[in-house]
């Protein structure tokens, strides 16, 4: 799969503005702006704003090391906010396996600042089906 069918696959990814940067089988990026309707109280990143990116890499990345014919589902994801993601500036998810099965794999991502600032860590199920 291409950038560019990455980011035209998933129709909420759209709406909330989720650019693919980079895709292999171990790693996969994405960029999102802090618009102020992705934002909480005091112009800062909601909270499933963030969740919502971190679950649209997670499934990026699974499908890239699917078999063919097969899909997936998110079936948990537990998420750990640490920064603000402040309205205008940019955010990258940064999604890492940890584990790979035929059955489920297990995916961390890292939602950074440009400042390097880590903003979330997002850790996710994914059935495969």
């Amino acid at each position: 799969m291409t950038l560019d069918e990455l980011s035209n696959a998933m129709p909420f990814a759209r709406l909330m503005g989720v650019t693919f940067t980079h895709a292999t089988p171990d790693e996969v990026r994405a960029e999102m702006l802090v618009r102020e309707d992705l934002c909480t109280t005091n112009a800062i990143l909601h909270g499933g704003a963030a969740m919502a990116l971190a679950d649209t890499v997670g499934a990026a990345a699974t499908v890239l090391n699917l078999p063919a014919g097969k899909g997936t589902t998110t079936i948990e994801s537990k998420t750990n906010f640490l920064a603000a993601g402040p309205a205008g500036a940019g955010v990258t998810a940064i999604c890492t396996p940890l584990h790979k099965g035929s059955r489920t794999q297990v995916w961390t991502t890292r939602i950074e600042r440009a400042d390097g600032k880590t903003v979330a860590i997002v850790t996710q199920t994914q059935l495969v089906l």
